[in-house]
C-alpha cells in the first residue's frame, strides 16, 4: 500500500471534524463582529429548477426567523460535467419535488419535465431584474409561480433575456457560485458552508440557533420532516404479499453508506423484504466526478452522518480492486443469509473506519464480523460474473428515471437519496392501513 494511501483516512477524518468546523464557524464569526458585518446569506436560485421554486416559496417566513441579511443570484447555465444525465435529472427532480412539496404542504403544479424556453427565459430575464428591487421576494414569488404555472411572468417593462445587462449579471453570478465552490442552484451559502434546498435547511437553521441568531429563543429545527419520525412506528404486517424495497447501491457512494443503514433499519422495523441491487460507482464507468463536487459531497455526508447518529469521515476511498473485491462476493454472502450484513460491514469499514478492503487483512476483518467465513470466501474473489449483474441493476435504474445511487423503489414510488426513505415510510404505513381496514371490511361483511 502506497503511503498516500494510508494516509488518506487521516487526512479525510480531519477534514471533516467537528472541531475544524467549528473552529472555521469561530473565525468567520470573529471577522464578522469585527468588521460590523451582518450575518449574510447568498441564495441561488434558478426560474425552472423545482427544487429553487420549493425553496422561494419558503425563504420569507424562514428569514423572517432569524437576523441576516439575504443576497439573491439568479443563475441559468449550470456547469454540464456535474450532470451526467441532464435529462433523467430533470424528470427526476420534478418528480420528486412533487413528493417533497406534498410532505411541506407547498405547490407545485404538474407542468410538462420542460417548461417553454421563451417563458424560462422571460422569467430568468424577470428576476435578474427583481434582484435590484426592494421587495424582492414578492416579486420572486409571483415569477416562480407565473412561470411554474406556464404562464408569462415578465411585465411588459423587464429587460429581454438577451439584454447585455442580464447577461452580465448571470455571468457574474454563475462565476460567483463556482467560485464559492457550488455547483447547484437553490442553494444558500453562508460563512463558507452550502445548504441546498428544502433538505439541508435543517443545518442552516442548526446553526443559526447555535449562534443566537433566532428572534424567537424557543426557535427549533422546522425543516426535519424528512427524518423526524422516521422509524418511530410499528405496523403489523398483512396476511397479503409483502411489496418489497429495492435500493440500487455503490460500494463507494457515501450517500449509499447512509442510505443502506437506513432502508435496514427501516425494513426491519416494518418487516419489509429488502432487495440489494448493486452498480458500479460512476468513476469505475468511465465517468468523472469533479473535485467540487466530490468535496460537496464528502462534508454534506458528514453532517448528515453526525444528525443520523452515524459514524463518518475516517474514510478508505474503495474506488478499484476494493469494490470488485466486495462485488465479487454479494453471491457467497447471500446463498449464506448474510448480504446485509456484509454490505453493512463492508460499507462502515470504508466509510467509518479507514479499513483498506483491497487487502486481505481488511477484507477479512470485514467478511468474519458479518458472520461470514474467510476461508470459504477468499476463492471468490477470482470470479467476476458479478459485472454482469451490476450492469443489469444499472440498466434497471436508469430505466426507472433514477440517475444516481442510492436509488429506492416501493411499489410505484422512484426516488434518489437517502432523503426520501421517510416518503417511503409513510407509503408502508398508509398501505398496511388500508389493507388492514380492508380486511375488517371483508370480514364484517361475511360475519354472520
Amino acid at each position: 500500500m502506497s503511503a498516500r494511501k494510508a494516509l488518506m483516512p487521516y487526512v479525510a477524518r480531519a477534514l471533516s471534524s467537528p472541531g475544524l468546523r467549528r473552529a472555521k464557524r469561530g473565525v468567520h464569526q470573529a471577522r464578522r463582529r469585527a468588521l460590523g458585518e451582518p450575518r449574510r446569506l447568498s441564495i441561488f436560485l434558478k426560474v425552472d429548477d423545482p427544487y429553487s421554486y420549493l425553496l422561494i416559496q419558503v425563504l420569507r417566513e424562514f428569514l423572517g426567523r432569524f437576523d441576516v441579511v439575504a443576497d439573491f443570484y439568479t443563475v441559468r447555465r449550470l456547469p454540464d460535467e456535474m450532470y451526467p444525465r441532464p435529462e433523467m435529472w430533470r424528470e427526476n427532480a420534478v418528480y420528486d419535488a412533487r413528493h417533497l412539496a406534498g410532505l411541506y404542504g407547498l405547490d407545485f403544479p404538474p407542468p410538462s419535465c420542460n417548461l417553454d424556453e421563451a417563458l424560462v427565459e422571460g422569467a430568468t430575464a424577470a428576476l435578474v431584474a427583481a434582484e435590484s428591487e426592494d421587495d424582492y421576494l414578492t416579486r420572486a414569488e409571483e415569477i416562480f409561480a407565473c412561470l411554474w404555472a406556464e404562464q408569462p411572468s415578465a411585465p411588459a417593462d423587464a429587460p429581454d433575456y438577451q439584454d447585455a445587462m442580464v447577461q452580465a449579471r448571470l455571468v457574474a453570478n454563475e462565476s460567483g457560485l463556482a467560485r464559492e465552490g457550488h455547483y447547484l442552484s437553490a442553494t444558500i451559502h453562508y460563512g463558507g458552508e452550502w445548504y441546498w434546498g428544502l433538505d439541508r435547511l435543517d443545518h442552516l437553521e442548526r446553526r443559526l440557533i447555535e449562534e443566537g441568531a433566532a428572534f424567537a429563543e424557543t426557535d427549533s429545527v422546522r425543516f426535519d420532516r424528512t427524518y423526524r419520525d422516521f422509524c418511530t412506528t410499528s405496523t403489523p404486517p398483512t396476511a397479503e404479499p409483502e411489496t418489497p424495497l429495492v435500493i440500487y447501491w455503490s460500494a463507494r457512494s457515501p450517500y449509499s453508506y447512509i442510505g443502506l443503514e437506513r432502508a435496514v433499519r427501516l425494513a426491519r422495523q416494518h418487516q419489509l423484504p429488502l432487495e440489494i441491487r448493486p452498480v458500479l460507482p460512476m468513476m469505475m464507468r468511465g465517468m468523472n466526478v469533479p473535485t467540487t463536487k466530490k468535496m460537496y459531497i464528502f462534508l454534506d455526508t458528514k453532517r448528515e452522518a453526525e444528525k443520523l447518529g452515524m459514524p463518518y469521515g475516517f474514510v478508505a476511498d474503495p474506488l478499484g480492486p476494493a469494490v470488485e473485491r466486495c462485488y465479487a462476493l454479494v453471491e457467497y454472502a447471500r446463498a449464506h443469509g448474510k448480504l446485509e450484513d456484509f454490505l453493512l460491514s463492508f460499507g462502515r469499514a470504508v466509510n467509518a473506519e479507514g479499513i483498506r478492503a483491497e487487502s486481505d487483512s481488511g477484507l477479512k476483518r470485514i467478511v468474519e464480523r458479518a458472520g461470514l467465513s474467510w476461508v470459504e470466501a477468499r476463492p471468490h474473489l477470482q470470479d467476476d460474473s458479478w459485472r454482469e449483474w451490476a450492469q443489469h441493476n444499472l440498466d434497471e435504474m436508469f430505466a426507472l428515471g433514477c440517475w444516481g445511487v442510492p436509488s429506492f423503489r416501493y411499489g410505484e414510488l422512484r426516488f434518489w437519496g437517502q432523503d426520501r426513505l421517510g416518503i417511503i415510510e409513510n407509503a408502508v404505513i398508509g398501505q398496511r392501513r388500508l389493507r388492514s381496514t380492508e380486511a375488517a371490511g371483508r370480514n364484517t361483511a361475511v360475519a354472520p
